[in-house]
């Protein structure tokens, strides 16, 4: 089983990635507003650490939002989501 979104943001703490509670904020209404599982909230977060060098609010919603719209449910299907949008 994968870590809680909570887990994930203290997972990235120790690793130095030090989100502010800004960024937990748009987190948490990105999770409540997309209805989205513990493990795509986390994959959005990664992705938004990855792909933007910090973390965006925004870009990290529209993510969530894509993943929603385009019913990606897994790692797999996100990466070769946006590697067809030339994001990754």
């Amino acid at each position: 089983m994968g870590k809680t979104v909570d887990e994930y943001v203290d997972y990235l703490c120790a690793k130095g990635f030090i989100l502010g509670e800004d960024a937990y904020g748009f987190i948490q209404f990105g999770k409540h507003y997309t209805d989205a599982d513990d493990s795509m909230v986390n994959l959005a977060i990664e992705l938004t650490l990855k792909i933007q060098k910090e973390f965006d609010g925004a870009f990290f919603i529209s993510l969530l939002e894509m993943f929603n719209k385009e019913l990606i449910t897994g790692r797999k299907q996100a990466l070769k989501y946006l590697q067809a949008l030339h994001l990754l």
